[in-house]
């Protein structure tokens, strides 16, 4: 490990960041992938996703966001008006390519400019999105685009009991950094939070394994991966140095 930097009193100082300056916002563009776009989130989504949406019958998907379910297209529509149209969180669509219809959400949040961080939350994932490559390709979008932008950090935090949300930051190359206990209330329940993070010397290799997995030739005929992204993740990260 090399020894940190000292300041002229002999104690130890972070890196030297010379030239910084803070990112800007993300712009309000579309995103093309190959499976999914990307679109600033409009009220013209609200059929889309609430129809997508209740094909969740038990309603799973909604047990650790602090919303939902919604019975009616209204009050989905209600919501969206009250939460989805600010600067910060900045909510997404995430479009099929092959539908053209809305399956999904997710904003950027806790936009940190001024140190270079930001968050991915709200994401809200239908039964026609789940499991599928746009998933894990409407993550890669947007965190491709942060760090393009110049963002030194990208969170993901989740309710610490979510088991499928932090394996799913594990699978996409995010290090746990610890759990902040009863960090917030929610649902009226108490929520412990874990962290997690992708830093931007991690970026260049978490690239080239999500590029590796999102190819076409990392699918057999009958749509199966050849290699695991969590595995591409871990793979690339231990060459990184």
């Amino acid at each position: 490990m090399t020894a940190p930097r000292v300041n002229a009193l002999g104690q130890p100082i972070g890196p030297a960041l010379p030239g910084w300056r803070p990112p800007a916002l993300p712009p309000r563009e579309p995103i093309e992938g190959r499976y999914v776009r990307i679109d600033p989130v409009h009220e013209r989504f609200a059929a889309d996703l609430h129809a997508a949406n209740m094909e969740d019958a038990g309603g799973r998907m909604w047990t650790y966001l602090p919303y939902g379910p919604f019975e009616s297209e209204t009050d989905y529509r209600q919501w969206m008006a009250n939460a989805c149209f600010g600067a910060d969180p900045m909510f997404h669509a995430i479009v099929d390519r092959v539908s053209g219809r809305s399956v999904g959400l997710a904003a950027y949040m806790r936009i940190a400019a001024a140190s270079g961080a930001i968050e991915v939350g709200h994401v809200c994932y239908s039964p026609r999105l789940q499991r599928a490559r746009g998933a894990t390709e409407a993550m890669f979008l947007m965190m491709q685009r942060a760090f393009a932008l110049g963002y030194r950090r990208y969170e993901w935090k989740c309710d610490a009991l979510n088991a499928p949300s932090r394996a799913a930051a594990e699978r996409l190359g995010f290090l746990f950094e610890g759990i902040f206990r009863q960090a917030t209330v929610y649902k009226e329940r108490s929520r412990d939070t874990a962290w997690y993070a992708v830093i931007d010397s991690d970026w260049p290799a978490l690239e080239q394994a999500f590029d590796t997995w999102l190819d076409p030739a990392n699918f057999d005929e009958a749509g199966r991966q050849r290699s695991r992204l969590s595995d591409l993740t871990r793979r690339y990260m231990s060459n990184k140095g």
